[in-house]
């Protein structure tokens, strides 16, 4: 890679660390374009170089999150020791993390139509499918090693992974319940109906 092309790629994730922080703090609908810019000391023109339009930004910093959010899931998967419960709970904690942590990006996942194109939102859903598989793949092998007791091993799935982002919806850091607290219930609850 040219080092030009390192250039233009740090400066993208730079705007994306922005984006997702001021979309973090206003939602997707509050979140300007000139606002990403002025964090940046960069004017909403420069932006459109990087991105052709908000959307295309959006879309951005949805695949960024969701991208990673895989790669840290798949590294559990590959490289982690132990039961397929104890690998799963350490899968839990960390989409509950960015559930909480990255709300507002991870929203976006809960109805992706009303923000995408119909050429992003094929890519969307294809990354979804990606990482809903990476849960899929862990219960299969609790079902195999005889960890888990179920018998509808994708319901479970939808299941666990519908009551977890829905946490984006009433979770409140400044509430009776600390992320920490919440995760831990979570993963109470959650293994109770896998066992």
């Amino acid at each position: 890679m040219k080092l030009s092309e390192k250039k233009l790629l740090k400066k993208k994730e730079q705007i994306l660390f922005s984006a997702l922080e001021i979309i973090n703090k206003r939602g997707y609908s509050g979140a300007t374009m000139e606002e990403i810019a002025a964090d940046l000391f960069m004017t909403k023109g420069s932006l459109y170089y990087y991105f052709k339009n908000k959307s295309d930004l959006m879309y951005q910093c949805h695949n960024f999150v969701l991208s990673h959010a895989i790669e840290d899931l798949e590294a559990i998967l590959q490289h982690e020791k132990g039961s397929a419960a104890d690998i799963l709970k350490k899968m839990i904690e960390i989409h509950l993390e960015y559930a909480i942590d990255e709300k507002e990006v991870f929203n976006l996942i809960m109805d992706p139509k009303l923000y995408f194109n119909e050429e992003q939102l094929e890519l969307v859903l294809k990354l979804r499918k990606k990482y809903e598989n990476l849960f899929h793949e862990i219960i299969i092998r609790g079902i195999q090693n005889k960890e888990f007791h179920i018998a509808e091993p994708s319901i479970v799935r939808m299941i666990m992974l519908g009551a977890m982002n829905w946490v984006q919806q009433w979770y409140n850091p400044e509430g009776r319940l600390s992320k920490e607290d919440v995760i831990t219930i979570y993963l109470e609850y959650i293994m109770k109906i896998l066992m």
